[in-house]
């Protein structure tokens, strides 16, 4: 599998010794690591892993930050990538079985090597196990691309649950 992997300044050692276990296990990695102790910005690592796993040349991408956050979030701004923020086994292979996330975002300062290890390895070898979760995202997709329209009100006999909206959500808040 071909992955791309990046970092900020607080990711570095993170995702060198990540990018080195990955290689280990017989992976093709690509990398955008920060180096030395020059901060680097988060958006544009995000920006060069997440463009290389929209556009097929990464299979899949990690990405290390401090919190995992701003990765994440910039991440997710590129179409076509479904990044996901993962602090746990289960979280990682969830990411991949129900989201079908394509790019693993890790908190380096928040998680010890041997879990985040752990947590790349599930990451990568879960597969999205469709059904139900691709109905899910096909969903996620339409809204990336602004063709999503929420479902059609429930008829009398199939009793449906009010789906919120922004404007609902705003007034239980105020």
């Amino acid at each position: 599998m071909k992955l791309a992997i990046g970092s900020d300044h607080r990711g570095a050692d993170v995702a060198k010794r990540v990018m080195a276990m990955l290689v280990e296990q017989g992976h093709e990695v690509a990398s955008s690591i920060s180096c030395g102790d020059r901060a680097t910005d988060y958006p544009d690592t995000a920006y060069a892993v997440s463009t290389a796993v929209a556009t097929a040349t990464a299979d899949m991408g990690v990405l290390v930050c401090g919190s995992g956050i701003g990765m994440c979030i910039a991440a997710n701004k590129v179409k076509g990538v479904r990044a996901a923020i993962v602090h746990d086994e289960v979280g990682a292979e969830q990411a991949r079985s129900h989201a079908d996330a394509n790019v693993l975002c890790l908190p380096a300062d928040l998680l010890g090597m041997r879990l985040i290890e752990r947590i790349v390895m599930v990451f990568v070898s879960a597969e999205f196990a469709g059904g139900r979760h691709e109905r899910r995202v096909s969903k996620i997709a339409a809204i990336e691309s602004g063709s999503y329209t929420p479902p059609a009100e429930a008829s009398d006999d199939e009793p449906r649950r009010e789906l919120p909206t922004p404007e609902s959500l705003l007034r239980r808040s105020g």
